[in-house]
């Protein structure tokens, strides 16, 4: 059953240009629509979402999706909006690049049931890599004059800009190779729409034409908005850089958290375009979070949605697990659930000592460990002061200056948390 895919981008806000005609051509039978992912890297990142959601979306209204690999167009390098160009990839690490991003939009799309608008995912660079230079300019640029291609904001921007080095050749190329790419699917897949961001319209439109000139048919093209945040800063990066979907990238615990942060008006903007909650379902969750915002609740239903969708359920609930960690009632036993890899993004930045490892086995004396051994507390008096006044805790436990620690509390074999207070964290790691 084929249903209505541009109304429900358009309530979702993901709408920022379409052909004339996109939308009846799409409710009259199943189509086929790809979107192209740069390979260049072997994970994508949260700034890839709104072309993977479009996509999504797309097979959930009973359409056929198709996602392109740029092996040919990653070597070349996009000029829209970037002010260099790419570095040239191998062939293998190209094909590795292709995997890893096949895997994580499994997260998303179907690529294996079998059914008609089964995903599939194709490489460019596997028609570009046996098309000559000379059947290219015979066969493809021919149709286009430079004046079409001068035309395009993402040439005229290029172009305008600061860069002293100018615009290459093959960057202004750029537009007739992805182009052609629109051109073979629409011949050889049944292809009859482009998507992705409205930087892309340009490109988009200029496989229309090679559509129209040379396939004698007719290309659709549809483009999201750019996605910003509230405060005008870019969406998708972090004071780490990119917010990665590979895990080993940006860990489960990073990504829920950077949801987890967005503002109240970002929140309200995101759980729309990265979320498969209906409209109804967020419209009530908008309602609740306005009455009572410092709950946060529409920014934990987001970051719990996207995590669970792209990193499953074991990741999400051990992020919420060390979230609460630092933000919410939590104890010691849910301390030693965290794997070595989030309890030190948990704990980022706070101080850290190292104690011999057979000094705790042999029993370490609490006050000892609270400021001779690490320097944690200025001297043995104000660790005795603090302890008498129970406001030491070790792992989430309160401990008096009877305690002494020992290896059973070691947190993966090798930590252990100390706080004063609420706030004031210190790590031993035992060597």
């Amino acid at each position: 059953m084929i249903k209505n895919f541009v109304k429900e981008l358009q309530w979702r806000g993901m709408v920022h240009d379409a052909m004339p005609q996109t939308e009846e051509h799409l409710m009259e039978a199943m189509r086929a629509a790809y979107v192209g992912f740069d390979p260049t890297a072997d994970s994508l990142h949260i700034g890839n979402l709104v072309p993977i959601m479009l996509l999504a979306h797309f097979q959930r209204s009973g359409h056929k999706p198709v996602a392109l690999v740029g092996g040919a167009t990653g070597m070349i390098g996009d000029p829209s909006g970037k002010s260099s160009e790419r570095n040239l990839l191998d062939e293998k690490t190209l094909r590795h690049n292709q995997e890893c991003v096949r895997k994580q939009l499994s997260q998303f799309l179907d690529f294996s049931s079998g059914a008609d608008n089964e995903a599939v995912m194709v490489n460019n660079y596997d028609w570009m890599k046996h098309f000559s230079f000379l059947d290219f300019i015979r066969d493809v640029g021919k149709h286009i004059t430079v004046n079409y291609m001068m035309a395009k904001d993402s040439v005229k921007n290029r172009l305008k800009g600061e860069d002293v080095d100018g615009m290459s050749f093959t960057e202004f190329t750029y537009q007739l190779v992805q182009g052609y790419d629109f051109l073979h699917l629409y011949q050889n897949n049944n292809c009859s729409l482009q998507m992705g961001g409205s930087d892309q319209w340009g490109n988009i439109t200029t496989g229309t034409e090679l559509i129209r000139r040379i396939g004698g048919g007719k290309g659709y093209a549809l483009t999201c908005p750019l996605i910003t945040k509230s405060d005008g800063s870019k969406f998708g990066k972090s004071e780490g850089g990119n917010v990665w979907l590979d895990a080993n990238r940006t860990s489960p615990y990073k990504f829920y958290q950077y949801w987890l942060n967005t503002s109240d008006d970002d929140a309200e903007k995101y759980i729309k375009i990265f979320t498969f909650l209906t409209q109804d379902e967020i419209n009530t969750l908008v309602d609740s979070h306005r009455e009572v915002p410092h709950q946060r609740g529409l920014q934990k239903k987001l970051a719990e949605e996207v995590t669970l969708t792209v990193h499953g359920q074991d990741a999400l609930e051990n992020a919420i697990t060390a979230s609460n960690i630092l933000f919410g009632k939590s104890t010691g036993v849910d301390l030693k659930k965290l794997d070595r890899e989030t309890f030190l993004d948990v704990f980022e930045g706070v101080p850290q000592a190292e104690v011999a490892k057979t000094e705790i086995e042999a029993g370490l004396d609490m006050v000892a460990a609270l400021a001779e051994k690490t320097g944690f507390l200025k001297s043995n008096g104000e660790a005795r002061r603090a302890l008498k006044e129970n406001s030491i805790s070790l792992n989430k436990e309160k401990v008096t200056e009877a305690y002494t620690i020992q290896s059973s509390d070691l947190i993966n074999g090798t930590f252990v948390l100390l706080q004063r207070g609420k706030k004031t964290y210190f790590i031993i790691r035992a060597i």
